[in-house]
């Protein structure tokens, strides 16, 4: 299997389209370019088309139409065997966390740096630190249905960052915290950018966007706007 590259890591759109039936489609010709280590948001009302386009380049979803390189790889043409290599250089903050219910926090937060295959000591360590960090380390031995929306929120983006993956999508990642630990958590995904990974973020929180001031890519009806 080939493995993947991190000199030119950065996302590429071509003319994106994906249509989920006969209606008008989600994404309509789409064309963007995120350089390695670049911090953008994609910003739009609700309807838009921002979860549907992180979903392709997650791998999640497959546009109907258009392009999508990755490193230099075209994503649209990968063999779906190496779809999960993809994901593991990929740390993704859903919107509804999908995490497992059935797991406590630590092991959700544990559970992409085991199929890594990283050490006991070390998946304790990194895990621990990176839940202190978000503040939730007293809820490590706690259930998803336990939490708080806000807590499992956390969770999820601890899930994300603990492997600290070459890219990181967060689909409004900040939608059930309060203003100062969206902030923290901003300047969080800001550290990880300085730190050479690509964030693409999905928001429609106008106030984070310009407090970030970071560029931003507008869409409407699944089309950039402007």
């Amino acid at each position: 299997m080939r493995q993947f590259s991190r000199i030119f890591l950065m996302i590429q759109l071509y003319h994106i389209t994906k249509a989920f039936d006969k209606d008008a489609p989600a994404l309509s010709d789409i064309t963007v370019k995120i350089e390695k280590g670049e911090f953008v948001f994609f910003t739009g009302p609700s309807g838009a088309g921002k979860s549907t386009l992180l979903k392709i380049i997650f791998g999640a979803e497959s546009p109907t139409s258009g392009q999508l390189i990755i490193d230099g790889r075209n994503y649209v043409r990968i063999p779906p065997a190496e779809i999960p290599l993809l994901r593991r250089r990929m740390g993704f903050v859903f919107q509804d966390f999908k995490l497992i219910p059935s797991k406590t926090v630590f092991e959700n937060v544990a559970l992409s740096l085991r199929v890594m295959g990283m050490s006991h000591p070390d998946i304790r360590k990194r895990v621990l630190r990176m839940l202190a960090y978000l503040k939730i380390q007293h809820r490590a031995s706690f259930f998803p249905l336990q939490l708080s929306g806000g807590e499992q929120q956390r969770v999820a983006i601890a899930r994300a960052l603990v492997k600290e993956p070459a890219i990181v999508l967060a689909d409004e990642p900040t939608g059930n915290l309060d203003p100062e630990l969206s902030t923290e958590i901003m300047e969080l995904f800001k550290d990880a950018s300085s730190r050479g990974t690509t964030v693409v973020i999905a928001t429609h929180d106008r106030a984070i966007i310009e407090r970030m001031g970071k560029r931003t890519v507008a869409l409407d009806a699944g089309r950039v706007a402007g």
